[in-house]
């Protein structure tokens, strides 16, 4: 056998990559990850609110195209651990509705073609394996499980304590957000917050120095390429097309460009999860004889329908000065599937990281906040935000979608169900006004980005989405490409509709429930996944030394 032929080729290392090659590396079966990107370097300005967001350091240096012609950086993050190296480690399950057809004004949300009981044993061994903290009868749309949380929930600082009182009072059901962290605990079995996180002061779009959060490199990547020598793990390795056998009917190889220089490797099976953006751009960028429209794309499906949910972020400002650490541990969903007075879908309300000077710095503060806050200099306006992160459904339609027109990619967005973000916005700032913030919220347009559509690329989904018809569905219901028997996807790209709750626990989920198929196809069904290790005794995994933070 060639040293460039292996039983599994990954392309991609974030959570549906890494998760795979997690669960699939106890088999012995010779697995190689392409990932892009090289290790995001850990340095001190991984904590620099100005370098992460105002200069966008970590951010890919490419142009992509609206439908207007207009131009815009996306928001994408090519490193070992894919955007999980930057995501808020927000670790939701999608709620059990989800899975059905959901009506919204705009549209139908449409129905899975199999539901949450399909998902369950799969979320329950994302949580362990992305250490997630939690706590179980809190929130009211919180769907079924068959057990408790892996890990006790992080506890709320003193001020969020205070407004999540505030919230019960008003008659709402706030809950300790499902986050994958990794904490040690005290004598007494109550989670504490290392130095490593707490030090880190915000999770939402920073890389954590310390490797304190719990992304795909940090739990998946690094644990697995150390314990198991039949797994390999090529960095700064660009895929940039598949070739099919002369039938067409089977992946042979990947062509892959490592700095300059072209590569070939082959594999008996593909997976690809590259997030649903790039995993699409990879299939139309492989045409061929039997595949003249892109690779998989007979139903002309890839690249369409893409989601990335109706997201802001909001600042509310309190008299008091703010000096919460790490405020990310309260969220509410009591208005998720609507209210007496507006009988539609509405969204998720989340606490987000705390706001930095640097990230208000560049954007307009209106007048009403001075008379608020009198007197406050400009630069201390942040030490009183509270921060929160808003999400609601955004519905698939074909004509949102990514694009090739020769070597430029194009990104068409049309937005849907603005209205229930629109009601998701007013609810809090209802609830914040009695909780005696400011009358208004301000958006804090940095954190998502001046120059992209609302939510920018984040919670990218939809491009390549799972079914039973292969003329309205790009893959089956094991996520396998309906027109090639050993090409696999999963990313974000085979969700049908994507809910109100961050994707990437639904994302890890679904990989583990595809890697059990694999192990099938592979012959080594009875061979257990990989166990997560325990606590956090790899924080400190990865290629560079650890830095003290000044």
């Amino acid at each position: 056998m060639s040293d460039d032929h292996y039983d599994v080729i990954i392309i991609g290392s974030g959570p549906g990559g890494g998760s795979m090659a997690h669960s699939l590396a106890p088999t012995g079966k010779r697995i190689l990850i392409l990932e892009r990107g090289p290790y995001l370097p850990r340095e001190q300005d991984n904590w620099n609110a100005k370098t992460v967001f105002v200069d966008g350091k970590y951010q890919v240096d490419e142009t992509w195209y609206g439908a207007d012609g207009s131009s815009f950086k996306p928001g994408l993050h090519r490193y070992v651990g894919g955007n999980s190296k930057v995501y808020g480690a927000a670790l939701f399950r999608l709620r059990e509705r989800d899975f059905e057809e959901v009506r919204h004004p705009d549209g139908i949300s449409p129905a899975w073609p199999v539901g949450y009981d399909a998902f369950e044993p799969y979320y329950t061994a994302a949580e362990k394996l992305f250490h997630v903290h939690g706590k179980i009868g809190e929130d009211p749309n919180e769907p079924r499980r068959t057990g408790d949380f892996p890990y006790k929930p992080v506890s709320h600082e003193p001020l969020i304590e205070k407004l999540s009182a505030s919230w019960a009072q008003q008659g709402l059901h706030p809950f300790h957000m499902p986050m994958g962290i990794l904490l040690d605990e005290d004598k007494h079995g109550k989670p504490t917050p290392t130095s490593i996180c707490m030090r880190c002061d915000a999770f939402d779009g920073f890389p954590c120095l310390l490797n304190g959060k719990a992304d795909a490199q940090v739990v998946c990547i690094d644990p697995t390429i150390a314990r198991f020598k039949n797994v390999t793990l090529l960095t700064e390795a660009y895929a940039k097309r598949l070739e099919t056998t002369p039938d067409g009917r089977t992946v042979k190889y990947v062509h892959v460009d490592r700095g300059g220089v072209m590569e070939r490797y082959s594999a008996d099976l593909f997976v690809v999860a590259g997030g649903a953006l790039s995993s699409a751009q990879l299939m139309l960028r492989s045409y061929g004889p039997h595949h003249d429209n892109g690779l998989a794309n007979g139903s002309d499906q890839v690249g369409r329908n893409y989601m990335r949910h109706n997201q802001s972020v909001l600042m509310a400002f309190l008299k008091e000065k703010n000096t919460t650490v790490f405020q990310k541990t309260l969220g509410c969903s009591d208005f998720y599937f609507g209210d007496e007075d507006y009988p539609h879908p509405i969204g998720l309300i989340q606490m987000c990281a705390t706001t930095h000077g640097d990230q208000v710095r560049g954007e307009e503060v209106p007048h009403w906040l001075n008379d608020f806050l009198p007197q406050m200099p400009f630069n201390k306006i942040a030490d009183h935000a509270l921060d929160f992160w808003l999400s609601s459904e955004d519905l698939p339609i074909p004509e949102n979608r990514i694009r090739y027109e020769g070597e430029k990619v194009f990104l068409d967005l049309t937005e849907t169900n603005m209205e229930a973000h629109r009601q998701l916005t007013k609810r809090l700032e209802r609830v914040m006004r009695a909780s005696g913030s400011a009358p208004f919220l301000l958006e804090r347009n940095l954190y998502l980005g001046k120059d992209i559509p609302i939510g920018g690329t984040a919670h990218q989904a939809g491009t390549m989405r799972f079914g039973t018809d292969p003329n309205t569905s790009v893959l089956d219901v094991n996520c396998k490409a309906h027109e090639l028997d050993n090409l696999y996807s999963t990313d974000a790209g085979f969700f049908p509709s994507i809910g109100a709750v961050n994707p990437t626990l639904t994302i890890v989920a679904n990989a583990l429930r595809v890697a059990d198929h694999l192990r099938e196809r592979l012959g080594a069904k009875g061979v257990p996944a990989a166990q997560p290790a325990v606590g956090n005794s790899y924080v400190l995994a990865g290629h560079s030394p650890a830095l003290e933070p000044a």
